[in-house]
């Protein structure tokens, strides 16, 4: 019996940078793989032809699982996300054409976590201005900085995440303050507060909030007026949920001491580079997970839903599996 075929959509970098070969490796012990052959991000009907006959899709975070392949992809059974993002993925679509669609679990809370207190870190110390200057051939002047113990971050959005932070910023010495209203927070020693306390009380805003229609610029102009003069503003969450001509504006006005970002507006939701370039402002591409441990986690949770696939069972982080009509080809034999 010919084996299972599995598509890979992630292009060379992706595929080094958010798979790895273990994973390829154990996806080619169960099932007949077949990579991305074009060094490109494909969608729609050209993603469809390249991936003709095979009945999973496993797509990297950039590829839009879009109404056009699902439509002209009638082997297709599976379109799994290597990431927790499906929002580029139409999944009234696939269910329409009995497509499943699952999505990976969040594996690197760790990995975002321990950036964003590198990235608190240097903005308290200064430590990008002071290495740029040496870097530039210049002698740059010591200023005073501040420490994390006796400092006050405000967590925005109490997932794996904001959990991870909330107890690194514990051992700190910090004073933690969460707000989240999906969550009713027990931990000792973190202090759950409205949006517009920790605002006005966080030296540290970091913001961890789940993007959606609802949190599109939740922060606005508004927000940071709310903030301290003396604060940082860190997003390690999505682009979309800052108003980024108001935060320019709140650096630009002193409302602001700083910000930093993974994210942003640019695409693969990079940090746009009006805002990065700044002198106030420290910038990441989109790394906050780019760790061996955070990328073979979501990579192996894809591997774990090829297996149960063709076991004939239904996998975790399965999006609309009522609506999967064509699970039926994979079952396992009697």
């Amino acid at each position: 019996m010919p084996r299972t075929r599995v598509f890979l959509t992630h292009t060379p970098d992706m595929l080094a940078n958010y798979y790895g070969p273990r994973a390829v490796a154990a996806l080619e012990a169960m099932a007949d793989v077949a990579i991305n052959p074009t060094g490109r991000v494909l969608d729609g009907e050209e993603l469809a032809r390249a991936a003709a006959g095979a009945a999973i899709i496993v797509s990297d975070r950039m590829t839009v699982g879009s109404a056009a392949l699902f439509r002209a992809a009638p082997d297709l059974v599976a379109f799994l996300r290597c990431a927790v993002d499906i929002r580029n993925i139409d999944v009234a679509a696939a269910s329409e054409a009995g497509v499943l669609v699952t999505r990976a679990t969040p594996g690197f809370a760790a990995s975002v976590a321990e950036l964003g207190f590198g990235m608190m870190i240097d903005l308290a110390r200064g430590v990008s201005a002071a290495v740029g200057r040496y870097r530039a051939g210049a002698q740059p002047v010591a200023q005073m900085g501040r420490q994390l113990k006796g400092s006050t971050i405000g967590i925005l959005g109490y997932g794996a995440i904001g959990r991870h932070m909330a107890q690194l910023a514990r051992a700190f010495g910090m004073r933690v303050l969460a707000a989240d209203p999906h969550k009713t927070i027990a931990e000792e020693g973190i202090e759950q507060v409205s949006f517009e306390t920790l605002l006005a009380e966080a030296d540290f805003v970091v913001c961890l909030v789940v993007a959606t229609d609802e949190t599109e610029n939740l922060m606005d102009s508004a927000a940071f007026g709310r903030m301290k003069p003396t604060a940082f503003f860190v997003n390690l969450s999505r682009g979309n949920l800052v108003d980024e001509a108001a935060l320019a504006a709140a650096l630009d006005g002193g409302a602001l001491a700083g910000a930093a970002m993974d994210v942003g507006r640019a695409p693969d939701q990079m940090p746009s580079l009006a805002l990065a370039a700044r002198s106030d402002v420290i910038a990441t591409p989109h790394t906050g997970g780019l760790t061996p441990a955070a990328i073979e986690h979501q990579a192996f949770d894809t591997v774990g839903q090829v297996k149960a696939l063709l076991a004939g069972e239904a996998p975790a982080g399965a999006v609309n599996l009522a609506a999967a009509t064509r699970l039926a080809r994979l079952a396992a034999p009697s």
